[in-house]
């Protein structure tokens, strides 16, 4: 029965509301238990929105519920939360029993997934058919238009809606950890509903109408016939189609995996139409949709758990075909295994995937992104617990790729093809110094060197490169064996055509019919390639060039430079290194870049020599000064401007403009071997002695006699005359910090202290008292000067 508009109030619901904020999370558990057990599905079917609610949170973010993606595995709350919620738990059994009674909950359209509301709103039915005969038309009209779901639909909407949900979490607390409780609980889920081995465990609720009921009846005409023929709508509908679940148990079991998994996809993956995502890719159009690592890493679960899924299907059915219209010996779970991964994900996926490579930024937190990817693309990576074991580097070391796989990668060939030339349009763009984004360079070109793998590829293009006639002459797909009277020929012509048929309106289905296809290992991308591996070469060179200066630096800042004798740099850094980019993290890289060219040569077929022969020309070219060049320009009326060419050698630290400090250097940031305190008392000091002095410092050092030079020693910067050019703005604030001052800063030194520290320290032992000791240094201070300023216009010239 449906619920009804107007409900009476529960005092059920007053007291669990009044106890959620009084009691611990372990007895309202308990609390719980004890209700879903003795109370009717009547009063249950009131409290069940706002426990959904109260665990999940709002679907608005304003309340944030149990926090499910901040709890954690050393949290006291942790294995209430997963016991409460497990999917033999307690809040699926009241999921279950409310569903034994038909109970509908509505949910505001505005709160469903962006493609689904914008299809919604505009009148069209969405592809996904879990939304379909749901919408509810409320007297006051659109502005209020809801959707009603099942009590299962419902809690899974709301579990999914969790993960992007935005939701105000204390500062410093961020979901993105793969121990989470709501990471936990999607893999189990997953692993419950759709399980790898055995079938989906039925309900554990049963009362005397027997078992849960469907949601809706479907028509028996629904089938898998046509597996491999993209319709317009992947999902246009359901994928059994039984008049009762209760006729058939295992089709409740295909229920249940199969409103998992679309509700887990719809709001996930936000799929938008072809045609819709096209016009978001318009630059007038902004996407609103902006997954986070968290996310991803979510979905990069689905997939991996969706591949096991798939490929623990029997190898009696795998063998046989897929496109057989009669599957009388086959259990639904079994076809269900054959066809998830290209029928409910594979568009969708494509989609997400094209998104996030396109606006993700350019940094090391891309990996997830790459991997979700890369997972994907490799199927055979889980066929079996041991594989799945094994550490995430190896487990693609040198394996051929088995040829039954031939299919999957033709029917995935945008995949592999059309998003390896999107990440190479971010690889040449990217940081390949840092050893981070080295590494996800090697990982890409790593899984595409598995042997066979470039063969299929090249197939899958092949094919899909044929003429169009041969679709027009297809022949059916039932075919004659040689030994049912057949012909070798004809058969093979057959699976010829039927794989074309298959590779094409697999790309025309995800890319449009008017699709300019740019193939993988063509001259132009093949002129891509060469690009990027001139990049990996030239940030090769960076590396092992930063690592030798920093092991200069690492040397010259041994104990003797605190007395002068190291390096006088205020910042002993290469320039364009970043804190990680050192020691063990260079090595990496250079091994990382190292191992990606040798992958990139063996993909492509890259001829060993002329490759050697590029990176000695590039390293001959960059030994003859490079380092000390511009970057690559262009002179424009404003200045110079920044090529192409010129950002990638900023980028990879290959070239720079010489940068330096034009401001007062009094305000400096206060250096590691700076004593902060003394900094600051010592800037006062020298600021209140240059407010009352200064005019008197000035008249003395533009005198042209020796007391000028001498003042002009201890008072002006010696350096004020090699500066760079300045705007005119930028030309009155050095000359404003260029007027004589008095500067107390290097007393603030650790080198300088040591230094005074060891001399007082010679002074007492020499019988000198601390005032003999301030005199004799200072006297000393003054000779020296004084030295300078008579020899050292002829100290300079030698």
């Amino acid at each position: 029965m449906a619920a009804p508009t107007l409900q009476q109030p529960s005092f059920l619901l007053a007291n669990l509301k009044a106890d959620s904020t009084t009691k611990p999370l372990l007895q309202r558990c308990q609390d719980l238990v004890k209700i879903i057990d003795e109370y009717p599905a009547k009063e249950l079917h009131l409290i069940f929105p706002w426990l959904v609610e109260s665990v999940f949170g709002s679907l608005d973010g304003i309340i944030a519920g149990w926090n499910l993606r901040l709890l954690h595995s050393r949290s006291n709350e942790y294995n209430i939360a997963m016991e409460f919620l497990n999917p033999s738990g307690p809040m699926m059994k009241l999921v279950y029993k409310l569903q034994a009674e038909e109970y509908k909950y509505e949910i505001p359209v505005n709160y469903l997934p962006g493609p689904v509301k914008a299809c919604i709103q505009e009148g069209v039915l969405p592809d996904c058919p879990l939304f379909h005969k749901k919408l509810q038309f409320p007297l006051s009209g659109l502005l209020t238009l809801n959707i009603a779901l099942n009590p299962f639909e419902f809690f899974m909407f709301n579990f999914a809606c969790c993960l992007i949900t935005p939701k105000s979490y204390p500062p410093g607390q961020h979901g993105s950890s793969t121990d989470s409780a709501y990471f936990v609980l999607v893999d189990t889920y997953l692993k419950y509903f759709l399980p790898s081995e055995g079938s989906v465990p039925p309900s554990p609720f049963s009362d005397s109408r027997g078992s849960v009921t469907a949601p809706s009846p479907r028509s028996s005409s629904g089938s898998f016939a046509g597996y491999g023929v993209h319709s317009p709508s992947l999902l246009k509908h359901h994928i059994f189609h039984q008049p009762s679940v209760n006729a058939d148990p295992a089709a409740q079991e295909i229920w249940r995996s199969e409103t998992l998994l679309q509700m887990f996809v719809e709001v996930w993956l936000h799929h938008y139409s072809l045609e819709m995502y096209q016009k978001l890719q318009s630059p007038q159009v902004k996407e609103p949709f902006s997954p986070t690592e968290e996310h991803v890493l979510v979905v990069r679960l689905l997939v991996k758990h969706l591949h096991a899924f798939s490929n623990s299907l029997k190898p009696e059915q795998l063998s046989s075909s897929p496109s057989a219209h009669s599957h009388t010996h086959t259990s639904p779970l079994e076809e269900f295994k054959r066809v998830v991964v290209q029928r409910f994900v594979q568009q969708k996926l494509y989609l997400f995937l094209q998104h996030c490579f396109g606006h993700w930024p350019l940094d090391a937190s891309f990996r997830a992104v790459l991997e979700t990817w890369l997972s994907y693309i490799q199927p055979w990576r889980y066929t079996g617990e041991k594989t799945n074991a094994q550490p995430e580097q190896s487990r693609t070391e040198n394996r051929t790729v088995p040829d039954k796989w031939e299919s999957f990668v033709q029917e995935n060939l945008l995949m592999y093809t059309k998003l390896f030339q999107v990440f190479l349009n971010r690889a040449v763009r990217t940081d390949l110094v840092n050893a981070k984004n080295a590494l996800m360079v090697f990982r890409v070109a790593k899984v595409f060197a598995q042997p066979n793998l470039a063969e299929m590829i090249q197939k899958g293009e092949q094919l899909f490169l044929e003429p169009e006639h041969v679709l027009h002459h297809r022949q059916p797909r039932g075919y004659l064996t040689p030994g049912q009277g057949g012909s070798y020929l004809s058969s093979r012509q057959r699976v010829v055509t039927d794989m074309v048929f298959r590779v094409k309106s697999h790309v025309y289905s995800l890319e449009g019919q008017d699709c300019q296809y740019k193939q993988m290992f063509g001259t132009e991308l093949r002129g891509a390639i060469m690009k990027l591996i001139q990049i990996i070469a030239q940030a090769r060179q960076t590396a092992k060039r930063i690592s030798d200066h920093s092991s200069e630096v690492a040397a010259n800042n041994s104990f003797l430079s605190w007395f002068g004798l190291g390096s006088s740099e205020l910042n002993n850094t290469f320039p364009g290194a970043e804190p990680e980019e050192s020691g063990e993290c260079l090595k990496k890289t250079h091994e990382f870049l190292d191992r990606a060219l040798e992958n990139l040569c063996q993909i492509f077929k890259l001829n060993q020599g002329q490759l050697t022969q590029l990176i000695s020309n590039l390293g001959s070219s960059q030994d003859d000064g490079n380092c000390k060049q511009l970057p690559d320009c262009i002179q424009s009326e404003n200045g110079l401007i920044l090529t192409d060419l010129g950002r990638r050698q900023i980028i990879n630290g290959l070239r720079r403009f010489d940068v330096q400090y034009q401001g007062d250097p009094e305000l400096q940031p206060i250096r590691s071997y700076e004593n902060a305190l003394l900094v600051r008392l010592f800037y006062q000091i020298s600021s209140l002695l240059n407010d009352r002095f200064g005019g008197h410092m000035e008249a003395l050092c533009s005198r042209p006699d020796f007391l000028g030079r001498l003042g002009r020693h201890y008072l002006t910067d010696p350096e004020s005359n090699s500066r760079l050019k300045q705007s005119p703005m930028s030309r009155q604030t050095v000359e404003k910090s260029r007027r004589p001052r008095l500067s107390l800063r290097p007393l603030a030194s650790y080198r300088t202290l040591l230094l005074l520290l060891l001399l007082y320290a010679l002074g007492a032992l020499l019988c000198f008292g601390p005032a003999s000791s301030t005199a004799l240094i200072l006297a000393g201070g003054f000779l020296y000067g004084l030295l300078m300023t008579l020899f050292g216009d002829k100290l300079k010239t030698h």
